[in-house]
Parts: structure tokens; sequence; C-alpha cells
């Protein structure tokens, strides 16, 4: 990544791990100050150990941050913008995959909660430290996933009336996924002054694969997960190449969205295409609404 990021600030969720981890490293070895944001942080300072390991110069400032709680996403934005009064970067990166059916502290299903109204609710909390950028970068991390379903499941986003969870938690992460990318559209049209788009990894070999099913129980899928990880999948450091390409680089449009060049395993990053479900505008309106009515956050 052949760019200065000297004297810039950016916020990368789910720090910790994976394509998080990967992310913030980069940034660091440009020069930014990364605020990782973790919920756990004897994970955070050794992932904030592991960066400083190649990036002995690298300025971290690790906060918690419990994206499945409205009230930990308003305490880390608040002391975000305490100790940064200006954010020239958030990489909403955090996120669950097909974890086992839950709800959140505030009642949402776990997944749309964590990847989708817990990003929403801290964006615009972070609002005035991004306004006071240039023009502040805005990555939104999606998947390919959001393919897996045609539109948002209005009449019971969270799930309340699923039947067969080991296949309904699969539809519900592409969902929430379909939720970043409805997300982007609506927040791209709202924040003029900022560069708002999103990316997707393709298939990395991260703990998400894995954790989600096995914390839901799915022994044998965690299994599946973690040879294909050993087999298919790119790295983490390939993976998140495509959310790097949209938080730095500078030919980067509005409502852009990026993934693996090689279609779902490295080669860089590329502009991607998303399904009709995801450039529906009216969807996207509607969702906006829902969301500040559901987290409590207005434009």
């Amino acid at each position: 990544m052949a760019v200065n990021l000297a004297n810039k600030t950016f916020v990368v969720t789910g720090a910790n791990a994976g394509l998080g981890l990967a992310t913030s490293r980069a940034l660091a070895r440009a020069g930014a100050t990364v605020v990782m944001g973790c919920r756990d942080p004897g994970r955070a300072a050794k992932a904030a150990d592991v960066i400083r390991a190649s990036v002995p110069e690298a300025k971290l400032d690790l906060q918690r941050l419990d994206l499945a709680s409205l009230a930990s996403v308003a305490a880390f934005a608040q002391e975000v913008t305490k100790r940064h009064t200006v954010v020239h970067g958030l990489v909403n990166n955090a996120g669950l995959m097909a974890t086992g059916f839950g709800k959140t502290t505030d009642g949402f299903e776990i997944q749309l909660g964590v990847n989708h109204l817990g990003h929403f609710a801290l964006t615009l909390q972070l609002r005035a430290a991004l306004d006071a950028a240039p023009r502040a970068r805005v990555v939104n991390v999606a998947s390919s996933a959001h393919h897996g379903i045609s539109a948002m499941r209005w009449d019971d986003l969270m799930w309340d009336r699923h039947t067969w969870w080991a296949v309904d938690k699969w539809r519900a992460y592409s969902q929430s996924k379909l939720a970043n990318l409805l997300f982007t559209a609506g927040l791209h049209r709202r924040a003029s002054n900022w560069t708002v788009c999103a990316a997707h990894p393709g298939y990395a070999a991260t703990e998400l694969q894995t954790t989600g099913v096995r914390d839901g129980g799915a022994w044998m899928e965690e299994k599946v997960m973690a040879l294909l990880n050993r087999v298919v999948a790119q790295s983490g450091e390939d993976g998140a190449a495509p959310q790097i390409h949209a938080a730095t680089a500078d030919d980067v449009e509005g409502n852009a969205y990026f993934g693996p060049r090689n279609g779902m395993t490295g080669g860089g990053a590329v502009p991607h295409s998303r399904s009709a479900a995801a450039r529906d505008d009216a969807a996207a309106e509607r969702l906006w609404a829902v969301s500040e009515e559901l987290t409590g956050q207005r434009w």
C-alpha cells in the first residue's frame, strides 16, 4: 500500500483478528493512528503486539467496543471523539457469520445487530469527527453472501419466526450483509462530504468462518470450515486487500464496491457487482428509517 497516512486517524472495528488485524497493520504501516475497536481487551493487546512486531513505530489506540450493545457503541464513540477530534477513516469491519440464534443486549437478532445496526449507530455517532476531516472515508465490509437473500425480511427482521436455524442462520447472515450494502447506498446519498463505499474479502482464512458455527454448536460445520480454510481460502492479508483499497486509494468513488480480482480469492481489489436487492433505493431508504428507529440515532 503505497500511500502516506501520517497525521491521519482511522477507526477499525473488530481490529484484533483476521481482516481487521490485517487492515489495522496496513494502516499503521502507512503512518496512520489506528483506533482499534475490540470486544476483548486482552485479545486487543495481543493484536497490538502482533502489529508492533512488524511495525515498531505503530500508533495504536486500543478501545473496547461491543457492537452487540448500543450502550457500548455509545461509550466507544464518546471516547473516540474525546481523544480524536478528527477521524479521517472508519472501517466497519467487525462481524459474525452463521452463529447460533441469539439476540443482542438490545433485542436484535445477533447478526443483524452486530453486522449492521451496531455499525449504523457507531457511524452516526462519529459524524462530527468524520465531518472534521477534509473528506472522510467510510468503508462497510460486506460479503458476496448478500446474493443469498432476495430482499430484507421486512415482516420479521429479527427472525423471531425462524424454523430451521441450521438453514436460517445463513439467510440471516445474508440479510445482514445485504443491509451493509443498503446502508452504504443510504449513507452515500446523505454524506456528500464523505466518500462512502463497501468491500468484500471473498473467501479468506479467518476466525469468522469457524467461530460462528462453533458458537452455534455446529461441530461438523466447524470442521468443514477449518478444512476449507486450509486448502481453499486465501490469507487474511489477501482478503483484506479490497477493504484496504477502499479505505485508502485515491481513485475511490462514492458508493463503490470492491472485491478480489480473482473472483473470490486474491489478486488485489477490483469493482464488484451488487445484487438487484442491494441496488434497491427504496429498500435502502426503508432500512435507514428502520435503523434510526431501532438504534435511536438520527442523521
